[in-house]
């Protein structure tokens, strides 16, 4: 696989789902395969770039790099087993819930004079920093309908997106790469036979 010299450039934000634009930190066919998850900082990056990191994080935790493949690869295959008849088990993107999960603590706010409902990171930990993209996931399989989440139908891409165009018919993860160049290859094709 060839790994790109600046993963987190790489990073595609184009499934509008971010359980799926996690899915898609691995894309592509052969040598043009890209993966951006390549160590603990990167992860760090893509949560950061993703709009899911804690502003008071500035260093990842040990292991975050180990558990966020184990996540991607246990929702990709969960994906994949809900779009088909298949059963897959969920133990890792489970454990992530469980061990991430947020607290919820009622305290007395003196500035409203009122009890508030106070949720706070567990801990600075692999499992609470991934507990979004997990809770993304948890949201696309149980809320999503499932016949949205499509593959982009460019040849060689391999992302997934949910399409929320109002007529359902989107076929590209983006228009502005896939699109053009299928409906350039598409009219090419056209003139050659005609």
């Amino acid at each position: 696989m060839q790994e790109s010299s600046s993963p987190l450039r790489d990073a595609l934000f184009v499934g509008d789902n971010l359980a799926l634009d996690f899915i898609n930190t691995r894309y592509g066919v052969g040598a043009a395969q890209r993966e951006c998850l390549v160590d603990d900082a990167s992860v760090l990056g893509w949560l950061r770039q993703a709009g899911v990191l804690p502003d008071d994080v500035q260093a990842p935790p040990r292991g975050l790099l180990k558990l966020a493949l184990e996540l991607r690869e246990n929702a990709t295959a969960l994906v994949a087993a809900a779009r088909t008849p298949d059963a897959t088990e969920a133990g890792v993107v489970n454990r992530v819930l469980e061990s991430g999960r947020a607290t919820r603590e009622l305290q007395w706010d003196a500035a409203s004079q009122s009890f508030q409902i106070v949720t706070a990171r567990r801990r600075d930990d692999a499992a609470s920093l991934l507990e979004p993209v997990a809770q993304a996931l948890v949201t696309l399989l149980t809320e999503t309908p499932l016949e949205l989440v499509k593959p982009c139908e460019a040849h060689d891409c391999t992302l997934l997106f949910c399409d929320l165009t109002k007529s359902h018919r989107r076929r590209w993860c983006s228009m502005a790469a896939c699109g053009n160049r299928m409906k350039v290859a598409a009219f090419r094709e056209r003139k050659r036979g005609g």
